[in-house]
């Protein structure tokens, strides 16, 4: 994770896409439009799709590549914004502006989630 508790910016505890949910545990939400920035690109497109589900652990973000690959994030509410939600390797969250995330996995896939980041 590229955030340190000394960094000046937080990110709020409400990732903008989970902020519409009220849904119910276990129900996954059509999936959305997503820009992502591919391994080897330069831009952010929007290829990629995000759907979500409220676990007992929190929302789960799946965000998913044109070619089916993906990576499941979980929402925390301890500054970071998200982390690897299967253990797996971590991801780099990096606040962009004041309104969105980029959260990078060990490919080289960037995605572009809509956050509120916090002074």
């Amino acid at each position: 994770m590229s955030l340190r508790t000394s960094d000046a910016l937080a990110l709020t505890s409400a990732i903008l896409l989970a902020a519409c949910s009220g849904g119910k545990e276990g129900q996954v939400t059509d999936a959305s439009p997503l820009d992502c920035r591919l391994p080897g690109k330069t831009t952010f497109e929007r290829l990629c799709q995000v759907d979500r589900m409220v676990t007992p652990d929190g929302t789960v973000l799946t965000v998913r590549k044109p070619d089916g690959g993906f990576q499941r994030l979980l929402i925390v509410k301890d500054g970071r914004g998200v982390i690897a939600a299967d253990g797996a390797v971590p991801v780099k969250v990096r606040p962009v502006g004041g309104e969105a995330i980029d959260v990078t996995t060990s490919d080289g896939t960037t995605w572009q989630l809509p956050a509120r980041v916090t002074k």
